[in-house]
This record gives C-alpha cells, structure tokens and sequence, in this order.
C-alpha cells in the first residue's frame, strides 16, 4: 500500500523574477515530467532562474527550465532543457493568451514544489519593471532594514 506524504515542500524559488517583474497574479499549475526528472527533482537539481513560458497551439509549455541529469539515470535521462508541458484547463490557457496578448504581459515561473506527491508549479503573470522601478524597490528595502535595526538598538 502506498503512502502519500501530505503538504507542501518547497523545491527551487525563482528570485530573480521577483526583482525582474511584478507579480500580477499567480497560478498553480501541473507538470508534465518523467521519472528521472522527478528523481533528479527529488534531490534538488532544477533551476528556473532563466525560465519563461508560452502558449503555442492551445498548450502552455515552459522553456528554458534546467533539470539536471539524474544519477543513475543512465539511458533514461532527458535533455536538461527541454521544453515541458504544464498541465492546465483550456479555459485557463484561454484567459492568460488573452491577457498575454492584449496586456503585454509575461508568463514566467515562479517556483517548483512538492503539493502532497505531485510537482506543481507556480505560474506568474507578471509585467516588467524599468531600471528605476527597480531602483526604488531597492531603495525601500535598504529604509526598512536601517528602520528594523534602529529599533533592534533602542530594544535593547
């Protein structure tokens, strides 16, 4: 009998995307894998940090997501990057190709996780940031570090 291992564990986190783009909205999405890829994944050997995705012929594929070779994969092992399927209802594909084309925006992912056995992947549809929006957010986050340690020196 199989055991199913309930929760979530976080696998790899796409920072960058987050300095890159604003997050608009997040969608979680399945993906197509093979076995030595979820091996490979299972120890922790994917990178999504030059990862985007795109619709082409009513499917939503994500390209330039590195999973390394397994082990002991042997003769079973894939091309790191090739391009996978992510698995969404036609509706759902439907709606973002509208936002994506209307919009301007992009599809890029945001991180890989374990949801209970299954790999799913968080989908974001975000818009790009200039140099100064990037800049301020920079900005931001150095006054809230100075204003967290102040407040740490006159606490103790």
């Amino acid at each position: 009998m199989a055991v199913n291992k309930k929760g979530t564990k976080q696998i790899a986190d796409n920072r960058k995307a987050r300095h890159d783009y604003f997050v608009l909205e997040s969608i979680e999405c399945g993906i197509e894998l093979v076995g030595t890829e979820v091996k490979s994944i299972r120890g922790g050997g994917v990178n999504l940090k030059d990862s985007w995705c795109s619709i082409d012929g009513g499917e939503m594929w994500v390209k330039g997501m590195h999973i390394s070779p397994y082990e002991q994969g042997n003769i079973f092992n894939r091309d790191p990057l090739r391009v996978r399927r992510l698995l969404l209802h036609k509706r759902e594909i439907m709606r973002l190709l509208g936002k994506v084309k209307q919009e301007g925006l992009t599809l890029i992912p945001l991180s890989l996780y374990f949801k209970d056995s299954r790999v799913k992947l968080e989908l974001g549809l975000c818009k790009g940031k200039k140099l100064h929006d990037k800049r301020e957010d920079m900005a931001n986050k150095a006054a809230a570090r100075e204003i967290e340690r102040t407040l740490k020196e006159r606490n103790q």
